[in-house]
């Protein structure tokens, strides 16, 4: 009975679990097309993993560059990718035929002329100076020269400032009262320390020009006798800064909202002791510039805790006109009396980026390609118009630029690609930033991208990777208005050691006989600064003395 029950069991089992299940036409088709979706999908992610992995390794063992290979194929015919507006067209001329001698390289390496010379004379001695054939007295025929570019490292002094003091001998004697004198002596930047405008000039141009962090200005002090903590150079650098420098830079602040054009950025910042922030938190350095259409330049940097929007609307307020910027959401949040400005070099950005995580023999014949390519012939336009004036730049750019964007958009409507691959995320961004692209037409002194603010941003950039992070809200506010001054300076062929030195020395001693009388004077721009100050230009050299080599060109 047993087997016969188990026999029984296995039969109820078998009838059970082997049945055949019906199954409708509506639920297969609905599992064939979720296997469907899912291989699509594994699909997408393999890709995009690939594109990945293959532009991971270009920025690691790859050129940075952006430029277009010139071997490239081109989507627009030789004649309009060589076509150069500015340039005159050629007069004929009768020529008589010549020879010319070789010319020696051209080479860009070049001593000012101002230079202090040390001559050092080499002669026989005079018992030398006799004729080994006649046994006359020689003479000097003729002398070699060479030349030698001789580096003194820079020295520390003391400078003592000695004030004398006046009085009256004869009140001495004969009165009760005597008068006394003080002769004048100039204010330190300072008060209570030993530093000089020299001094904090020169730590603040290492720190903020040469990205050489304060620990490493304290091994260079050291190693030439001088104990000078980090410490003491900080609160030397924040001190000028809030007393001196401030009051520069929101005047600089008033003059750069007056303007019409300006350019944005933004970049991260470490703050370690931010109030309500942990340490590894990002803050945020803004910078904003003037155009290329100011006469007198103007780059300031603002510190930020974080990145939203009301920090550039407060910044900005006051100010109305154009703002070129990226693609961050936070501009375009801005008061409609600021136009923002899209920038095309972000957008071939990511193209670039699309055609580089292709493999190799796809690149050039990619849709990413033609994309570069359409922004190639934009940024060849705007060269042609470099020379024009505003109004001129205004027409030429609704006469063939305009033509060529609205190509490009028809081009870019009419491409199917994948939404979360690198081109697929190119064309969503050209979607979605279209009118902040477009608007660069609408006025001649506008610029076709945003490079003006990254060239300018890319000193903070590089001085970061040095000194890592900032102590401080203090000291982040007061990097913010040295790379302020440090880099206006540069921009306006100002030394910046120089200029910082004068603004040191004058600026506590403003108003007083000798010195300038208003903040203004400080300002790019002014006849009050020195020549001294002022970087000088070399002289042109003459074409027609250097000359390339025929096998160089």
């Amino acid at each position: 009975k047993c087997a016969e029950n188990l026999d029984f069991k296995r039969v109820l089992w078998y009838n059970y679990h082997m049945e055949t299940q019906e199954i409708t036409v509506e639920k297969l088709l609905k599992i064939i097309e979720e296997k469907d979706r899912t291989i699509a999908e594994l699909k997408q992610q393999v890709q995009w993993f690939m594109e990945q992995i293959r532009l991971a390794k270009h920025r690691q063992f790859g050129i940075s560059s952006e430029q277009t290979n010139v071997h490239q194929m081109n989507l627009f015919n030789e004649a309009e990718a060589a076509a150069d507006l500015t340039a005159p067209e050629p007069s004929l001329s009768e020529v008589k035929a010549h020879y010319r001698k070789k010319r020696t390289r051209l080479t860009t390496d070049k001593l000012p002329e101002d230079l202090p010379v040390e001559i050092i004379e080499h002669e026989l001695p005079e018992s030398e100076r006799i004729c080994s054939d006649c046994g006359s007295e020689m003479h000097t025929m003729g002398r070699e020269i060479r030349e030698e570019l001789k580096i003194i490292p820079a020295k520390a002094v003391i400078v003592r400032h000695v004030r004398h003091v006046y009085s009256c001998r004869n009140c001495e004697e004969t009165s009760d009262r005597v008068p006394v004198v003080k002769a004048d002596m100039p204010e330190p930047v300072i008060k209570g320390s030993f530093a000089s405008p020299e001094t904090i000039a020169h730590i603040a141009t290492q720190k903020f020009m040469m990205a050489s962090p304060l620990y490493r200005q304290e091994q260079e002090w050291k190693q030439n006798g001088i104990l000078l903590s980090r410490q003491t150079m900080s609160n030397w650098l924040i001190k000028a800064c809030e007393e001196w420098l401030e009051p520069i830079y929101e005047k600089m602040k008033q003059r750069l909202c007056s303007h019409d054009v300006l350019h944005g950025d933004e970049t991260v910042l470490q703050v370690l002791k931010e109030p309500g922030k942990a340490a590894q938190s990002k803050s945020y350095m803004w910078l904003f510039r003037t155009s290329g259409e100011a006469k007198h330049q103007i780059i300031l940097y603002d510190y930020q805790p974080d990145r939203k929007h009301t920090h550039p609307e407060e910044f900005l307020k006051g100010f109305s006109g154009y703002l070129h910027a990226d693609g961050y959401e936070g501009y375009h949040k801005l008061p409609e009396n600021i136009t923002v400005i899209g920038c095309w070099a972000h957008m071939r950005r990511k193209l670039v980026e699309a055609m580089k995580a292709l493999p190799k023999d796809k690149q050039a014949d990619s849709n990413a390609a033609k994309g570069v390519e359409y922004c190639d012939k934009l940024f060849h336009l705007e060269r042609q118009f470099a020379l024009l004036t505003p109004e001129d730049r205004r027409r030429e750019r609704e006469r063939l630029s305009k033509p060529l964007m609205d190509e490009f958009y028809d081009w870019i409507g009419n491409l199917n690609a994948l939404p979360k691959i690198l081109l697929g995320r190119a064309v969503q961004y050209a979607r979605t930033q279209r009118k902040y692209l477009e608007r660069y037409l609408l006025d001649g002194r506008l610029e076709i991208s945003n490079n003006r603010a990254e060239r300018s941003i890319k000193p903070f950039v590089i001085g970061r990777k040095n000194w890592i992070f900032c102590n401080t809200p203090n000291g982040a506010r007061a990097s913010a208005v040295y790379y302020s001054l440090i880099e206006t300076a540069r921009e306006n062929g100002l030394n910046p050691f120089e200029y910082l030195s004068w603004i040191f020395t004058q600026v506590p001693n403003l108003g007083k006989t000798g010195y300038v009388t208003t903040i203004e004077d400080f300002l790019p721009g002014s006849t009050k600064i020195p020549q001294k100050v002022y970087i000088p230009k070399p002289k042109r050299q003459d074409p027609e003395k250097y000359a390339w080599e025929e096998e160089d060109i």
